[in-house]
Parts: structure tokens; C-alpha cells; sequence
């Protein structure tokens, strides 16, 4: 029996009303989101645990937790140096983990 490590790139789904506001944005904006998307797909931890584990982001990005007393909850993945944001959640499944992202937003 063999155990295959899941990991990056993560599976991803988009809420409703996520994926609604990213269409919504004009494809400059767009093209932001999607590169947001693709750093937090590919992160090795979607979690982003430790001091600074986020450094390796693309410059203008950061991730933090919702609530700082849930580490594994909801985190926010800043991008565009502030100006936008996704609100996601990792769902750690022995089989098929994914990140879903339930808020797109972008000013």
C-alpha cells in the first residue's frame, strides 16, 4: 500500500457569491485575483503557519487568520498591497483537501 502525500498545487472552489464579485471586477482586477489565486494554490502550507511563513508570497501579498486563536481557520490572502482580498477556508481531507474561497473583494 502506498501513501501518497496531497499536496500543491490544492484543489480550489469558489462560493457563489466569490465567484459572482471576482466576474464582476474588471479584467485588470481579474488578472490580480487570478494571480492571488494561483500563490495560495501552490503555498505548501495553505495555512501559512509560523513567523513569516508568508514571505514567499509575490510582493503586495500576505496572508493572516481571521481569528488569531483559530491558526487553522478562515485566513484572509491580501493582494494588490491591500486593495483586494480572498477570504478562504482549507478543508484538510485525507483525500481530495481543497481551499474554498468565500470572499472575493477588490477596491
Amino acid at each position: 500500500m502506498t501513501s501518497e502525500f496531497m499536496g500543491p498545487p490544492w484543489q480550489a472552489d469558489w462560493t457563489k457569491g466569490a465567484e459572482g464579485n471576482r466576474n464582476a471586477l474588471p479584467e485588470p482586477a481579474q488578472a490580480l485575483v487570478a494571480a492571488a489565486r494561483a500563490e495560495l494554490v501552490t503555498a505548501q502550507d495553505p495555512y501559512f503557519l509560523g513567523i513569516d511563513a508568508d514571505r514567499g508570497l509575490a510582493a503586495g501579498m500576505s496572508v493572516e487568520p481571521v481569528q488569531s486563536t483559530r491558526p487553522r481557520g478562515e485566513h484572509i490572502l491580501y493582494f494588490d498591497y491591500g486593495r483586494g482580498w480572498l477570504r478562504y477556508h482549507f478543508t484538510a481531507r485525507a483525500t481530495d483537501p481543497q481551499i474554498v474561497i468565500d470572499e472575493c473583494f477588490w477596491q
